[in-house]
């Protein structure tokens, strides 16, 4: 083996165990994940963002009008992809919060979301803001995973 060689591979080397190093005495970095292109500039906020094990996804916010189970579906299915796309799954959802636009499709709303996170649930708070959702949104649904 060559001395460039040996220089090269002893490099390698020293950045794997400097980066595992770091992760070893807990500095955590903060990645964000998209499904789509990158964007030509900086966008309003990330879809979903990990911090060391931990993953923030943005609210989730279906338009599909006057039915809150087609909703609710069209969320959670979001929200699946989003956490597989960052190597999650709903079992490992810590924490949801769920936005009503109408307290009165709480138990529609439930219905759907039944059993989609596994055998243990979530913790998880449920509000209907006064000045309802934005975009004209039904349901809106914000989690907390680990990877």
């Amino acid at each position: 083996m060559t001395n460039n060689r040996r220089k090269i591979i002893k490099t390698a080397v020293a950045a794997i165990a400097a980066t595992g190093a770091a992760q070893a005495q807990g500095k955590p970095t903060k990645k964000a994940f998209s499904t789509g292109p990158k964007p030509a500039k900086t966008p309003l906020f990330s879809s979903a963002i990990s911090y060391g094990n931990l993953l923030f996804l943005a609210g989730k916010n279906a338009r599909v009008q006057d039915d809150i189970k087609a909703s609710t579906k069209t969320v959670l299915d979001d929200i699946q992809k989003e956490l597989e796309n960052a190597g999650s799954s709903m079992e490992k959802v810590l924490k949801a919060n769920v936005y009503l636009n109408d307290i009165k499709d709480f138990a529609a709303m439930n219905e759907l979301y039944v059993g989609r996170f596994g055998d243990t649930p979530p913790v998880r708070t449920t509000v209907a803001p006064a000045g309802g959702l934005p975009n004209g949104g039904l349901v809106e649904i914000d989690v907390i995973a680990f990877i």
